[in-house]
Parts: C-alpha cells; sequence; structure tokens
C-alpha cells in the first residue's frame, strides 16, 4: 500500500503541513480585513443616522428612476 492513499495525493503530514500554512494564512487575512474595516468605519462609519437617511434618499431617487426608465 502506498502513503499517497487519499484523493489529493498528499501524504498524512504533507496535508497536516498544508493545514498548517493555510490556516495560517486565513487568521492573517481575517485579522488584515478586521483591521482595514475598523480604521475605513474610524473614517467614515456607514452605518450612521445620517447615512442610514442618504441611503433612503439614494434608493428612492433610484426606484424613481428605474420606473421612469421602464414605463
Amino acid at each position: 500500500m502506498s502513503d499517497r492513499e487519499s484523493m489529493s495525493g498528499l501524504t498524512p503530514d504533507e496535508a497536516r503541513e498544508f493545514h498548517d500554512f493555510y490556516m495560517k494564512g486565513l487568521v492573517l487575512f481575517t485579522a488584515v480585513a478586521i483591521v482595514a474595516h475598523f480604521m475605513v468605519w474610524i473614517w467614515r462609519p456607514w452605518l450612521s443616522s445620517e447615512n442610514m437617511a442618504s441611503a433612503s434618499d439614494l434608493l428612492q431617487n433610484s426606484t424613481t428612476t428605474l420606473m421612469t426608465l421602464i414605463g
């Protein structure tokens, strides 16, 4: 029997090593994404009450424009 019986063709040790690198990369990517989102939130919050009002106006204007284009 061969050591390479999995579908990926990796030995169990190679699979563990690959999994370890993958998980470290995933954790690093997630940490960078969280920090980036936090920094953008500090710069320009996207869920404030005045942003919600402008989003509502934008939706209403977009709907009106779409209705005039359709009919």
